[in-house]
């Protein structure tokens, strides 16, 4: 680094050569969050697309009665995948693409905490759903509806590798989903622009970061159901089998744990969006800035007291059909807070009208409609009489398309400017959305009024004389109209990136940092970073663009050729170390291939080569710290403005810290799941009173306890060595010896517990106590990763992070442990002897 500053261009050119991706076919290595931003953007509308013509044909097929245009079987499959196509390949991974490409810049850092992983993630999900979309056309895909209720979808009723295409593909594509949750979570938390604290933070940012902390909560009920049920079908484990102890409804609470949160993980991104925008275009700052963010919170917490909605016709009990049926019900107030803030918001400004305005009016119109049919549908009378009806239908629909796609509409509009540099052009825009908005009127309204007349969903055909004809006829219609509509938005943003006029920074005089940087952004986002100093949602970036271009922020320069940005305190915004990003490199796409074979040998039955994808990933996973970090203490460094802090290794509080505690909230969600999923069985399911105690081996029980209990011992020596700056490797490697001890100890219990295939309780010890040991493996793996690079000069007093996730690891495997073993002996003594 020079001691004269550089200037602007210069300071771009020095920026740009260590940030760019390289052309050609190095851009399969890019880790930059701008790229896969708008790549999972991409992907997803692609989807859409498919999905949109999966709409068309359902819709041509219920056009009339008795209609042979499509064959039941292929019916099946084809509203299964719209649904499944709609819900987790576009919805969620579209967000979550914008999130990625927009939350840096608004956030005033150069990158997201974790690009390797953003661009793991998106490999993920282009080879999960290619599984599934390749399934549809070689008429193998799903049908068993996109929430593949069992026993349906278990092996006696779908013997073909239709339902093993959802639950593995969708496995995969969810490792997509929970790995952009913890990189936003952290990112939000802690890769803030230096002085932005909480209270000072982008609405958006707070939305992101509820829907992040929702989706660490809400993904693993589904992900381990999907576990259950494809042990069910590869291997006999009866965990919703009635005959041998297991229970339909146990996949119906998970699915739903996920499934109802997910409406709101759906939305809450979209209302970010809406909460961005409208104040943009009132020309008026937000009113009710706090009460919308104990609005967020509220609704995150509400969400997941509602799963039950959605089974209330499966005979609950009544006290909790009441309860509920209340929490249905009180969701609306933190949703009518928003709303009313919006409006409050217009009514005080002086609102201008541009396209994007055209898509917030249309979502106001449609969305509150879909409230209100919700707040109908929790109430219990009413659902018991429409449940499965083409009612929810349209419900479904008026809140999903209301307060998701008309905003994703929007903010496409608003934000094309920023991903283009090119102004818009209306010349196609107005007609598109009122095609769009009639059209989906047309379409969805009509269904309500065939769901009241008694149309059941899920069905391919329908008899002449039920009064339905011309209601399906018209939905048709405006399925078609709708259809048109997107067609012309594809048509106009074409036109818009290729023939709009360029500009400046900030066509639409907006307040948040995104507009700070240059359009289209650099690699780098910007030149330096900001200081925060008020609402990060009132700032002026055409005054502040120029100066951080030039280098009047913080890391004005380039050193070392190094990737730099800045962490802080997650509270308060303080700077609190620097972070060096990993570049470029192909190792993200390598293993996501090597996953994408642990589900491929699974699909196909292969699965004496699963474990073989499996060690592969895993090999692969610790490729990626392969020199990452320093051999020897820095100390604090320079970041300009007269500020010097540490290296992030050097930190205690750094990023890879806390991205593993988010991690095991994660990890912790799904084992709790799975223990909810046991006493579900043994209190509900039937078939478990005529179950005879088993005999355990004790030795086994206490010798897993021990060797648990003293790899933690192990662990904590290691740390206060580190901290004295002693040895670490005695203890570590006694840590290690003592992890593979617990694992032989588990497996001797696994293999003591018999037949699993009998009962649901056998499966569910063999399971619980296959978790454990899963764990036990997983912080041997991290010890001896460790002690590895404890040996390469990687670990000192300053630099205790790997001593620190070993630690991390080992307490949450001792705590699995416990749990596991309690759980099986309690149910190793249940029966009469």
């Amino acid at each position: 680094m020079s001691d004269q500053p550089l200037s602007p261009i210069a300071l771009h050119k020095a920026l740009d050569r260590i940030w760019r991706t390289p052309p050609g076919w190095g851009r399969l290595s890019s880790v930059n969050h701008t790229i896969l931003g708008k790549r999972f953007m991409v992907l997803a509308l692609v989807f859409f697309a498919i999905g949109g013509l999966l709409s068309m044909l359902i819709r041509a097929q219920l056009a009339t009665p008795n209609s042979a245009f499509i064959g039941p079987e292929i019916y099946n499959q084809i509203f299964t995948m719209h649904g499944v196509v709609m819900m987790f390949l576009f919805a969620i991974p579209m967000f979550e693409g914008f999130a990625i490409y927009m939350l840096p810049k608004l956030l005033g850092a150069r990158d997201l905490a974790f690009p390797r992983m953003t661009a793991y993630g998106y490999w993920c999900y282009l080879f999960g759903g290619s599984i599934l979309i390749i399934a549809l056309l070689v008429g193998a895909a799903p049908d068993s509806g996109w929430f593949m209720y069992t026993p349906l979808s278990s092996k006696p009723f779908t013997p073909g590798i239709n339902a093993d295409v959802w639950l593995l593909g969708i496995t995969f594509v969810e490792i997509s989903a929970v790995t952009a949750a913890v990189e936003i979570f952290v990112t939000i938390l802690k890769m803030r622009a230096p002085g932005m604290s909480l209270t000072r933070m982008p609405l958006f940012a707070w939305y992101m970061l509820v829907t992040a902390g929702m989706m660490i909560i809400g993904f693993p009920p589904l992900i381990l159901g999907s576990i259950l049920l494809e042990l069910e079908r590869a291997f006999g484990l009866p965990f919703f089998d009635p005959t041998r102890g297991g229970d339909p409804l146990l996949w119906q609470h998970l699915f739903w744990l996920f499934g109802h949160p997910e409406v709101y993980i759906i939305f809450l991104p979209a209302a970010g969006a809406i909460s961005t925008m409208i104040p943009v275009f009132a020309q008026q700052p937000i009113l009710g800035y706090r009460a919308i963010i104990a609005a967020i919170v509220a609704m995150g917490f509400l969400s997941f007291g509602l799963w039950v909605h959605h089974m209330f016709t499966v005979g609950i009990p009544h006290l909790a059909l009441a309860f509920f049926s209340a929490a249905s019900a009180l969701v609306a107030i933190p949703t009518a807070v928003q709303i009313f803030a919006w409006l409050g918001t217009l009514a005080s400004g002086k609102p201008r009208w541009d396209v994007p305005m055209l898509y917030i009016f249309g979502f106001f119109f449609v969305f509150v409609c879909g409230g209100l049919t919700g707040v109908m549908l929790a109430m219990v009378p009413f659902n018991t009489q429409a449940h499965d009806t083409y009612f929810v239908v349209a419900h479904l629909h008026y809140v999903l398309v209301g307060g998701f796609v008309f905003p994703m509409l929007a903010a496409l509009y608003y934000w094309l400017p920023h991903i283009s540099g090119r102004q818009s052009l209306y010349k196609l825009s107005i007609p598109a959305f009122w095609l769009i908005f009639i059209g989906f009127n047309l379409t969805f309204f009509l269904m309500h009024l065939t769901g009241l007349m008694g149309m059941p969903r899920r069905i391919s055909t329908y008899p002449s004389n039920w009064g339905w004809d011309w209601l399906n006829l018209l939905s048709s219609v405006g399925g078609f109209i709708l259809t048109m509509g997107f067609a012309l938005v594809l048509a106009d943003l074409i036109l818009q990136m290729k023939l709009g006029r360029r500009f400046g920074r900030d066509p639409w005089r907006a307040a948040t940092l995104e507009w700070a940087t240059p359009t289209p952004p650099p690699s780098y986002n910007f030149a330096s970073l900001p200081h925060i100093e008020s609402r990060a949602d009132q700032v002026l970036p055409a005054l502040i663009g120029p100066r951080l271009a030039a280098g009047e922020g913080y890391l004005g320069f380039a050193r070392n050729n190094e990737q730099e940005t800045l962490a802080v305190d997650m509270v308060t915004g303080a700077v609190e170390h620097l972070v060096i990003l990993p570049q470029n490199s192909s190792l993200p796409l390598w293993t996501a291939l090597a996953t994408g074979t642990f589900f491929v040998s699974f699909l196909f039955g292969l699965y004496w080569f699963a474990p073989f994808g499996a060690l592969l990933t895993i090999a692969l996973f610790f490729c990626w710290t392969h020199r990452l970090g320093r051999q020897h203490d820095t100390g604090p460094v320079d970041i300009g403005r007269g500020v010097s802090v540490v290296r992030d290794g050097e930190s205690p509080w750094n990023l890879t810290v806390l991205a593993n505690r988010t991690a095991l909230a994660v990890d912790s969600t799904l084992y709790a799941s799975l223990l909810f999923g046991g006493l579900f069985l043994l209190t509900i399911a039937p078939a478990w009173d005529r179950l005879t105690p088993i005999a355990l081996p004790s030795v086994a029980l206490v010798a897993a306890a021990l060797a648990s209990g003293l790899a933690i011992l192990c662990v904590f020596w290691s740390r206060r060595s580190n901290a004295q700056n002693t040895s670490i490797a005695l203890p570590l490697i006694g840590a290690l010896f003592l992890q593979l001890a617990t694992i032989i100890a588990l497996l001797a219990l696994m293999l003591a517990v018999p037949n699993p295939t009998e009962h649901a309780r056998n499966a569910t010890m063999l399971v619980t106590l296959g978790y454990a040991a899963i764990h036990a493996g997983v912080a041997a793996l991290i010890t001896g990763h460790a002690l590895w690079r404890a040996a390469r000069g990687y670990v000192s007093a300053a630099r205790a992070t790997d001593v620190t996730l070993a630690w991390l690891w080992t307490a949450y495997a001792f705590g699995a442990l416990i749990l596991a073993l309690a759980m099986t002996y309690g149910l190793s003594l249940f029966g009469r002897p």
